[in-house]
């Protein structure tokens, strides 16, 4: 038996077939560098942590918890679920300090906080 199938429908089954393969190359694409900018953050905040080790060691004022009290004090009244420390700006001096943190908060959404520090306590920049 020969199954009558007509242009229309061989130009619907074509086009279908099209957007599924853009769909799932685009989500390949998407969970890749998805992936790339998790593994960048965790090299950022592993880079950040021996920076801050080697601040704290020079200079008592780069207490972790006093810090983190400012970042979260910067975005509030937003809640952070994780808070992370991506960058630390250790200059001669200490009114020329800055660290940047990295606030996430519950609805996936992220803010930089950038902080400075002003006559020894850290504040929002």
């Amino acid at each position: 038996m020969i199954l009558a199938v007509s242009t229309i429908g061989i130009v619907v089954i074509v086009v279908l077939v099209v957007l599924l393969l853009l769909f799932v190359g685009g989500y390949v694409a998407a969970s890749r560098r998805h992936a790339e900018l998790a593994d960048n953050l965790r090299e950022r905040i592993a880079a950040a942590n021996k920076e801050l080790a080697t601040a704290r060691a020079q200079d008592k004022g780069w207490e972790r918890a006093t810090m983190e009290s400012a970042a979260r004090a910067a975005v509030a009244p937003r809640e952070v679920v994780a808070l992370h420390l991506i960058q630390v700006v250790d200059k001669p001096g200490t009114d020329s300090d800055q660290a940047v943190f990295r606030a996430e908060h519950p609805d996936g959404d992220a803010t930089t906080v950038i902080l400075g520090r002003r006559e020894g306590a850290w504040t929002a920049l």
